[in-house]
């Protein structure tokens, strides 16, 4: 696969040199021909999961700093595919677009737009999981800079559903089984597919929401929902137990023929026995 370099107009800065290591000292350094950038990541995941089926593409930005202070003017950043990380096609499961450092920032996003319908897989096969390596490279605007690792960031992606990224304090993926059982795709649908539904209820409440939360309650923090804990419980958490309660047979049928199950972990609490968090 071709190398990507799209540059623009070179800038100045000031470098800020960390130590090596556990970058644990801070050691600043004016080297006013020298401007360097790293990944914050070394790497990311996405599904496009429970998105509505409409949504076709998706914009990963993998987020970026420089070491330097910032410019005036908008500054492109040069990257490029790793072949051997990478077994994604492009224009069939990606689409790359320039990474542009907007004015007076030193936080950046290399973006890279992920097409759905490339993404080969189903309920009842699987799915495939592709994996793709970006690499940070020196253009008139920035040098790679800190360790190798702080200029690789591997990215992997599909269609599947998995459990959302809500973490505790340790950054480890929780999943509250009091409340909502044993992790299930299939919840996690349902409890979508309920918090959209807010929308036509209330269409300002649910823009608090989504501003909080993310579009598909993927940025909950630690699995919690406190600010609008009441109607999370009334209009989400109640008709998902709601309807596992009610249509066992018909969910027990859609299992086997989505992930060819023949079970179903019908242990969603009824929100009516614990209290709002």
């Amino acid at each position: 696969m071709n190398k990507i370099h799209k540059i623009i107009s070179a800038a100045c800065g000031t470098l800020l040199l960390f130590s090596t290591g556990c970058f644990k000292e801070n050691y600043l350094v004016f080297d006013k021909n020298f401007t360097g950038i790293y990944f914050l990541q070394d790497t990311m995941r996405y599904s496009f999961g429970v998105t509505p089926t409409e949504t076709t593409e998706y914009t990963l930005e993998i987020p970026v700093q420089i070491m330097g202070t910032p410019s005036a003017q908008p500054r492109e950043m040069a990257f490029e595919i790793i072949p051997d990380s990478t077994d994604a096609v492009e224009d069939e499961q990606f689409r790359l677009v320039p990474a542009i450092l907007q004015p007076d920032s030193i936080n950046g996003t290399i973006p890279i737009v992920l097409l759905r319908n490339g993404l080969a897989g189903n309920y009842t096969d699987g799915y495939t999981l592709y994996k793709m390596g970006i690499r940070l490279v020196e253009n008139k605007n920035f040098t790679p800079t800190l360790s190798t690792d702080r200029q690789i960031c591997v990215i992997k992606f599909d269609n599947a559903i998995e459990q959302p990224n809500w973490c505790d304090y340790r950054g480890t993926k929780i999943w509250d089984e009091q409340k909502l059982g044993k992790w299930h795709p299939y919840k996690l649908i349902k409890m979508v597919e309920y918090y959209h539904k807010i929308k036509d209820i209330n269409i300002e409440t649910y823009r608090k929401l989504v501003e909080l939360y993310g579009e598909n309650m993927e940025k909950s923090e630690y699995g919690h929902f406190s600010t609008y804990s009441t109607v999370i419980k009334k209009y989400v958490f109640t008709p998902t137990y709601e309807y596992f309660r009610d249509h066992e047979d018909e969910v027990r049928a859609l299992i086997k023929e989505l992930y060819n199950e023949d079970d179903f972990p019908f242990d969603f609490a009824d929100p009516s026995t614990y209290d709002v968090y």
